[in-house]
């Protein structure tokens, strides 16, 4: 299993279709996950630390296993099956540990709440994961510097009227 963060949700243009997207805690590789706009929603706002003015489904849910002293322990996506992804979501109560189904938009939503880590299966990385694009940075150096020399050959003369 790899351990992941949450690094946020995205709408893909042009069909504004949400993703949630996790990046390996020691590595680079992306893995984008697509999931409904209710859940994007969950997710956006328990990242951002807003509480909606009434709870919503996954608040619920947290609180239910608050109360009845269960605790998320960890979050696996772990398969990817004819384009879908697969989750599980370990749960320790009273009883220990069981494991339990879950959609990974809602397990992800839950983990965000709960502040439980999240986990990926070393296949579901290895087949949907991607390197991200390498930034701008140099380019954007180069423009600064371009700027400064800019700045450096000019009067402020050459301004003035």
């Amino acid at each position: 299993m790899i351990e992941m963060e949450i690094v946020g949700v995205q709408e893909v243009l042009p069909s504004n279709v949400p993703v949630v997207l996790l990046r390996e805690s020691e590595g680079e590789r992306l893995l984008p996950i697509f999931i409904g706009m209710p859940e994007a929603t969950a997710i956006v706002l328990a990242l951002a630390g807003q509480d909606p003015p009434r709870p919503m489904t996954h608040d619920l849910l947290a609180a239910v296993l608050a109360t009845f002293s269960v605790t998320l322990e960890q979050v696996v996506v772990t398969e990817l099956r004819d384009r879908t992804f697969f989750a599980e979501a370990y749960l320790r109560g009273p009883a220990g540990v069981e494991v339990v189904s879950a959609r990974p938009s809602d397990a992800i939503a839950l983990a965000v709440r709960t502040g439980c880590p999240v986990f990926a299966a070393e296949e579901v990385v290895d087949e949907a994961g991607y390197l991200a694009p390498p930034t701008e940075e140099p380019a954007a150096e180069e423009q600064v510097e371009e700027f400064r020399a800019f700045l450096d050959s000019v009067d402020p003369e050459d301004f003035g009227g």
